[in-house]
């Protein structure tokens, strides 16, 4: 007997790999002439619902759902439904991946429960595929909508009124199919919808659309491409932020906004305009400083003009901070660049040096940008150098007259060989002019080039990474970037990805060409 036993631990047996499976509904699935206030989805095991509020889509959208369990685990789901019903129409209840089994959260994946206030179930079909418009990858959760063709439909509806028919592409699927549809014709569009209210927001969300309206049923596949919309330039109400500042918000194409003073002044008042790095604000620096009570501004850009006021107070004037822009590795070719607070406006070269680790001195030049308030010292950088610039008290001036004290930076140099170059060329192109971006896997632009003919370029000094190239058909030839414009009915202009990943190397010099197809 005491040889028997052993000792061991008690195995729960296999992992339970199977979703729930649905066992009833009531009123049964694919009721129709429903006229009930409750929905109740019955399944074999306990069960939860997991991110429903993202996961879950009902077409035609309803306002007031309840739905059960939350948080807790049942064997059924109850929808309560407050709306109140349209007549002979087709309702889908899809609940993407939410549905999970309660032990292991095994999905039972894009389960619908389908039902008809009318005396037949709807069962046309629209499919089609999102895209991104400026990135290789589309967003997840897209929303996508069909605005029905009526007497009362506009092409403003998309901002104020629920679409006829949704769905969402969730987040495992760049396809899209909007099913148990009625006949009809239908505007089709999609959203990047970041509060989930099936309306079009342009400071929040992604819009894409077709041009013509659709006919259902079809047989066509559609394509929608995602953007944002360029936001018309805006102003803020300005603050008076330091002796001499007047600060103003702006949305929009910040770089475009003119701001001018229109307030009777001294005429010896002269000012410069200043964005703040990485922000969306201008400042207005103005010397000699006055005191009115306000003063009045006019705001000018594209479409824009405004009249603004300022309520002036007693403030302190800002310190001249100085910072350094260039990590301590210093690109071969690139100039050294420092940051300040307020713009410079002077600077003593006498008072500049910049010398190599042999002590000895370089050659050097200097230039300022008052909007973007960087100073750069340009140098002929060598290989595996390293390099001291030194600003000795006063060397740099601000614009309110603010000198610098005593500035030391240290920097140095790679190898050509510690970098890769890149020899690209585009075959079969004919849609001229092109905008050739070489760009990081995260879509940061590194280097870019505007042709108008030429096919063969080189982007050099490439730190060692993984790179793709995109090119912006630009169509108007304005050498940027064009979004799309909803109202306007006009489409962003076409990017295409060269589809391979490129390997650059430290000391290689690979050579890709990208074969454009013929449309």
């Amino acid at each position: 007997m005491i040889n028997c036993a052993k000792k061991g631990r008690i195995e729960g047996g296999p992992k339970d790999t199977i979703p729930p499976v649905f066992v009833k509904a009531e009123p049964a699935n694919y009721t129709t002439n429903f006229d009930g206030e409750r929905i109740r989805i019955y399944f074999d095991e306990y069960i939860k619902l997991k991110d429903f509020q993202k996961q879950l889509i009902i077409s035609p959208p309803l306002k007031n759902t309840i739905i059960s369990p939350q948080g807790t685990a049942s064997k059924y789901i109850n929808i309560a439904i407050l709306d109140t019903l349209e007549a002979n129409t087709t309702y889908v209840f899809n609940f993407g991946q939410s549905i999970q089994d309660n032990n292991e959260g095994n999905p039972y994946s894009y389960f619908k429960y389908i039902m008809s206030t009318g005396s037949f179930i709807d069962s046309l079909t629209v499919k089609g595929e999102i895209k991104s418009a400026l990135s290789q990858f589309p967003d997840n959760f897209v929303t996508v909508m069909l605005y029905e063709i009526d007497s009362t439909y506009t092409d403003s509806i998309i901002y104020k009124e629920n679409p006829r028919y949704v769905t969402n592409t969730l987040d495992s699927l760049t396809t899209f199919e909007l099913s148990n549809l009625r006949e009809g014709t239908y505007a089709i569009a999609a959203l990047k919808d970041e509060d989930a209210n099936f309306t079009f927001q342009p400071k929040k969300d992604k819009i894409a659309f077709i041009k013509e309206h659709i006919t259902v049923p079809t047989d066509s596949s559609y394509v929608l491409t995602l953007f944002n919309e360029e936001i018309p330039v805006s102003t803020s109400r300005p603050r008076h932020t330091g002796a001499g500042k007047i600060t103003f918000g702006v949305q929009g194409a910040i770089d475009s906004v003119r701001l001018e003073m229109i307030s009777k002044v001294d005429e010896t008042v002269v000012s410069t305009l200043s964005r703040k790095r990485n922000k969306d604000t201008l400042d207005y620096f103005f010397k000699p400083v006055i005191k009115p009570d306000s003063l009045l501004f006019v705001a000018t850009g594209p479409s824009l003009r405004d009249t603004l006021t300022v309520k002036m107070r007693t403030l302190p004037a800002d310190t001249l901070v100085i910072n350094k822009l260039t990590k301590a590795t210093l690109d071969l070719k690139q100039p050294f660049e420092l940051g300040s607070s307020i713009p410079i406006t002077e600077v003593d070269t006498t008072l500049i040096s910049v010398v190599r680790q042999d002590s000895i001195s370089v050659p050097f030049t200097i230039d300022t940008d008052a909007f973007t308030k960087t100073t750069r010292v340009r140098f002929e950088t060598a290989e595996n150098e390293a390099y001291t610039i030194q600003m000795l008290p006063e060397a740099l001036t601000d614009f309110a007259g603010n000198k610098s004290d005593t500035l030391s930076y240290k920097v140095r140099t790679k190898e050509y060989i510690d970098y890769g170059d890149l020899n690209f060329t585009i075959a079969n192109a004919n849609e001229f002019p092109y905008i050739v971006q070489l760009v990081t896997e995260k879509e940061e632009v590194v280097q870019e080039r505007f042709t108008n003919g030429q096919t063969d370029f080189t982007f050099n000094i490439l730190a060692p990474g993984k790179y793709l190239v995109r090119l912006i058909k630009d169509a108007n030839g304005n050498q940027r970037y064009d979004s799309g414009d909803y109202l306007k009915r006009q489409q962003p202009e076409a990017v295409i990805y060269y589809p391979k990943v490129i390997d650059i190397r430290a000391g290689w010099l690979p050579t890709e060409v990208f074969t454009l197809t013929s449309k």
